[in-house]
């Protein structure tokens, strides 16, 4: 399978290369969300995701935002329960 690489500029106006692990959008608000990883390891050697909101703009390229409420992260949370449930059939 072949990885998809997305670029993401930082607050300093640095690019970084990440890797999309998935994407995906809730039919009921239309909110995107994107969930990438720089393949970096914790202390356990667990790899390290990171979530973000995508905002699309019509006049440059979309933007990553914050996952805002306790409710959205719920949501998102139960999205990736669901595929590691799948993962491991």
């Amino acid at each position: 399978m072949d990885k998809k690489i997305m670029s993401i500029v930082l607050e300093d106006g640095t690019n970084e290369e990440v890797e999309v692990l998935l994407s995906f959008q809730f039919d009921d608000t239309k909110k995107e969300y994107v969930v990438y990883t720089k393949n970096e390891t914790d202390e356990n050697g667990n790899v390290t995701i990171y979530v973000a909101s995508v905002i699309r703009s019509e006049e440059g390229p979309s933007k990553l935002g914050n996952v805002e409420t306790d409710e959205e992260w719920s949501r998102i949370k139960d999205v990736l329960r669901e595929l590691s449930k799948n993962d491991e059939q």
